[in-house]
């Protein structure tokens, strides 16, 4: 029904918005990763919406890119994931983190959202496995992505050499979790060579 909401940020709850669009106030709810990032009240603000129409309830959804609205969607497919569950798991993990712990099983870090167990954790993996790409972890398939704070997107030329980094990193026996983390977290220059993004990757990982 609504792809965005463009408007004056309100007012900031504590699991809610208030965006004022159009001469209304519109009440968003939001994981708290959307409220860290939120600018001040007074604001412009673009927020992306779910709408979800329930028996008692009509409720918006909101984030601030669309890869984390697309998330919500698919984790609203995953069999005992409700808005609020989805929700959940959104608060804890970023959308990129998610992605990692899918493909890497992580069934761990996913239960540690507030209202999911190690059972439903499990089931988000099977039913979202198959439709998260492997390249999607790498840092080539972020650089159209919104950066998370502190989270460089790789310049277009050094893809190639932070994937080789990405390898090296599990060859010695890191997760692809923690070897794509790593990468992400190092600021990449069009002329890094591996071995470059290996070395400042390795020191973030043993600091």
């Amino acid at each position: 029904m609504f792809s965005y909401i463009k408007g004056t940020l309100a007012e900031v709850l504590e699991d809610m918005i208030v965006v004022e669009a159009g001469s209304i106030g519109w009440n968003i709810h939001v994981p708290l990763s959307v409220l860290e990032r939120l600018p001040s009240v007074g604001e412009k603000v673009r927020v992306y919406t779910s709408f979800q129409v329930r028996e008692d309830a009509m409720t918006l959804y909101g984030f601030l890119g669309r890869q984390d609205l697309q998330m919500f969607r698919m984790l609203l497919g995953v069999n005992g994931v409700g808005p609020k569950a989805a929700l959940g798991i959104l608060s804890t993990m970023r959308t990129e983190d998610l992605k990692m712990a899918v493909i890497s099983e992580d069934a761990k870090s996913i239960a540690r959202a507030p209202g999911i167990g190690p059972k439903t954790a499990q089931r988000v993996i099977l039913d979202l496995k198959d439709r998260i790409k492997m390249e999607d972890l790498l840092p080539g398939g972020w650089s159209g992505a919104e950066a998370a704070p502190g989270m460089a997107p790789p310049a277009a030329a050094a893809d190639g050499a932070a994937k080789e980094a990405v390898e090296a990193l599990v060859a010695l026996g890191y997760s692809l979790s923690e070897a794509s983390k790593a990468v992400r977290q190092t600021p990449l220059e069009e002329k890094m060579t591996a071995e470059a993004i290996l070395k400042a990757s390795l020191k973030y990982l043993v600091s």
